[in-house]
């Protein structure tokens, strides 16, 4: 069957018109938790539904792409049904279907691309792909009303490490990203090897918080080619030769001290590249974003460093740090008031850059 010229072009600019209250229906599944919400002009989450599969994948020590990729199929029906009832809306009363589509796991993803083209094309709606990481950098637009672009922003997650200009909504600069581990990944493996487990990040930061951040020295990376790389790989290696050589030397190793220092290590380095920024570029406001930026350690130093430059620190809720279909919905707003559309032939790019379409 021919397709239509709208459904072979992933992306159409499309002017928008209307100023009338704009309802998306956002669906995320990049990774291990399904999720989809209803969010009005962008900045108001009339639902947020996530249902987490951690508590499965805490047995494998990980996530597991096929395991996953599984239970998005369970669960993407009532997840969606549950936002849309949440919100007291209709699928008819919605404006448009957002839909991550990129980075994450082909697999997870894929069921949330082709569950929101189904929807669009059953009930005659727009389609807007979303890129994962402006997700999470629009995740500020909800917890701050007032927050209007340009600022930094901070993005700390499992998958990535970037320091990223925003410029204008949906208009993105990289100046810096990891050039091995992200930290979010760091976390995990630090807290698998000294016994805490999956997910490492939230295990780390509530052990960390009975330990001493001084008691070991353990090293802050730089990069060469740009001061605002990050490189987190060596580290995560000094942590795990310290613990070899305690092991070696039968020295007594205290998880709640190398938890501690490892964080710290980790906290110096986001903080000083983030101030870096803030100072060198002029900006006078700092968001972060990412599953780490829930880490209380790396929030509280971030708003001391902050409030010491004058700048206005921004950090969304916990809540809003993790996957989460809102993030996607307020992202996808302003792909919509921009004329942004998918077309059906949308598909799951797992290793898609900020900024490209």
């Amino acid at each position: 069957m021919l397709k239509s010229k709208a459904e072979n072009e992933e992306v159409q600019e499309v002017k928008v018109h209307k100023e009338e209250d704009v309802y998306i229906l956002a669906i995320e599944s990049s990774c291990d938790e399904t999720a989809a919400a209803v969010v009005k002009n962008g900045r108001e989450v009339l639902s947020n539904v996530i249902s987490s599969q951690i508590d499965l994948h805490t047995l494998y020590g990980g996530v597991v792409p096929e395991i996953a990729s599984r239970k998005h199929v369970e669960r993407i029906n009532q997840v969606v049904s549950q936002a849309l009832a949440e919100a007291e809306m209709k699928l008819s009363e919605i404006t448009a279907i957002a839909v991550t589509y990129g980075p994450g796991l082909v697999g997870a993803l894929l069921v949330g691309v082709a569950h929101a083209k189904a929807m669009a094309f059953a009930a005659k709606k727009p389609l807007v792909g979303v890129h994962h990481i402006e997700g999470h950098i629009s995740a500020n637009f909800i917890q701050y009303k007032e927050l209007e672009p340009p600022f930094a922003c901070l993005v700390v997650s499992g998958g990535h490490t970037h320091l990223v200009v925003v410029k204008d909504y949906g208009d993105y600069e990289i100046i810096g990203k990891t050039c091995d581990d992200a930290a979010g990944e760091a976390f995990d493996k630090v807290a698998r090897a000294i016994g805490l487990g999956y997910p490492g990040g939230p295990k780390i930061d509530k052990v960390a918080k009975e330990g001493n951040p001084q008691a070991i020295h353990f090293p802050r990376a730089k990069v060469g080619d740009n001061v605002y790389d990050f490189s987190f790989s060596g580290l995560k290696s000094a942590v795990l030769n310290y613990l070899n050589s305690c092991e070696m030397k039968g020295e007594e190793i205290i998880v709640a001290d190398v938890a501690a220092s490892f964080q710290k290590a980790v906290t110096d380095v986001l903080v000083e590249h983030a101030m870096h920024a803030v100072e060198e570029y002029g900006f006078t406001k700092l968001a972060i974003a990412g599953g780490v930026a829930s880490n209380s350690a790396l929030r509280v130093a971030l708003e001391t460093a902050c409030a010491e430059k004058k700048v206005q620190f921004y950090c969304p809720a916990p809540i809003l740090c993790t996957d989460n279909a809102a993030m996607i919905g307020a992202a996808g707003y302003y792909e919509y008031r921009k004329g942004i559309r998918s077309g059906l032939d949308l598909n799951a790019v797992p290793n898609l850059k900020l900024g490209e379409r």
